[in-house]
């Protein structure tokens, strides 16, 4: 029994002697868990990749003037020998001086009052279209003008002849006796696209003759109130005070509108031109030399357009035609029996869309040729035949350039 006491007592004996051996030599176990700090973590490690290449741009070829549009001095070289500056002069009376008003001061002169004066004179340009002198310009240029000097750029002066004017179109042309004269090309206006380049030359305020370049930003512009048959050239090229008659050129050299006018808050261009065709010019010079004035076909009728409430006054659908607002006496649409009140639906078999559009439609009509015209009346539509007259010439006006 001793000896199986002995064989249970021993192991733990031994146990407990480990223990004793194993918290002296690691008293850290008699110690409860403690909060650790966490390990520092060595930074991640940067990647090392090599340097991208710059990127290898496309060269371009050297630009040559026969190669792209560096230089228009070529199509300038063209044009600008035929654009000349037009001074216009003209003698007004001075006003009186506020005292000769009354007749005690006017007693001391009896008779003898003085006779005041002034010169007025406005700046302008023209382009010369023929070789016989013929100088194409705006009716506002020389309108009542008594004299008018024309400049060329090689130096020579003289003075101008005007053949005719037609303030409808605001075109005039004038004629000059000199040798060897510069004449410029004229081109098509049915080549002139949005988009193309284009180049005003002229004289404005008088520094001298001017190059400025734009583009056509449109074509057959209207409604601007600037003259009384409109299909302008409008362009950003800018056009400024003077250069009104001058031309615009298209990147050949060609004449493809006379510069007439600029949209303007400030007086200044503002990228905003006009210019008239030389479509419409061309037929103007060719009735203003060979018949003195401008011959066009006419109604004799005031017209209004339509809108959607007067569309459906009249019982008509959709706005379409134009309201006759007014009939001249004695006028053929008065011998035809239209009366204000009256709408015009079609021309010739033509319906009318637009009433300044049919206005030139019709002023290209000769006159006493007869027009079937469809007109709706008190809701009933019926056809008159018109005998076509010849348009009155207006009075002399003088727009502001």
């Amino acid at each position: 029994m001793r000896r199986s006491l002995i064989a249970y007592v021993l192991p733990v004996v031994i146990g407990v002697l480990l223990a004793i051996v194993l918290l002296n030599t690691f008293p850290q176990l008699l110690q409860g868990p403690t909060a650790t700090e966490p390990a520092q973590q060595d930074p991640p490690a940067v990647v090392q990749t090599a340097p991208r290449p710059a990127p290898e741009l496309q060269q371009a070829t050297p630009l040559s003037r026969q190669q792209g549009p560096v230089s228009y001095s070529e199509a300038v070289e063209k044009a600008a020998p035929a654009v000349v500056n037009i001074y216009s002069s003209r003698v007004v009376p001075r006003e009186e001086h506020p005292l000769m008003s009354d007749p005690f001061f006017r007693q001391f002169f009896a008779d003898d009052l003085p006779t005041q004066q002034r010169l007025l004179s406005s700046l302008g340009s023209g382009v010369i279209v023929s070789e016989d002198g013929y100088v194409l310009t705006n009716h506002h240029v020389i309108d009542g003008a008594d004299e008018i000097q024309v400049a060329l750029r090689d130096g020579r002066e003289t003075l101008a002849e005007v053949i005719g004017t037609d303030p409808e179109s605001d075109l005039a042309v004038l004629r000059i006796d000199l040798d060897n004269l510069p004449v410029i090309q004229v081109s098509d206006t049915g080549d002139v696209a949005v988009g193309d380049i284009a180049m005003a030359i002229g004289n404005p305020f008088g520094v001298g003759q001017t190059v400025t370049m734009g583009i056509i930003s449109a074509t057959g512009r209207s409604h601007l109130g600037l003259s009384a048959y409109e299909d302008f050239i409008q362009t950003d090229a800018a056009i400024n005070p003077g250069n009104s008659g001058g031309a615009l050129i298209n990147a050949e050299g060609a004449l493809v509108g006379i510069n007439t006018a600029i949209f303007s808050r400030s007086g200044g261009s503002q990228g905003v031109g006009f210019a008239i065709p030389t479509r419409l010019a061309s037929t103007i010079l060719e009735d203003l030399v060979t018949q003195g004035r401008v011959i066009r076909g006419w109604l004799g009728i005031e017209a209004q357009e339509m809108t959607q409430d007067l569309a459906a006054s009249f019982g008509l659908n959709a706005p379409r035609g134009v309201v006759i607002s007014g009939v001249v006496p004695e006028g053929p649409a008065a011998l035809a029996g239209l009366r204000p009140g009256d709408v015009l639906l079609e021309v010739d078999g033509r319906p009318i869309l637009d009433a300044r559009a049919a206005m030139s439609d019709i002023a290209a009509i000769q006159p006493g040729a007869t027009l079937p015209l469809t007109v709706v009346r008190s809701g009933e539509t019926f056809t008159v035949d018109l005998d076509v007259g010849e348009r009155p010439l207006p009075p002399s006006r003088r727009p502001e350039r």
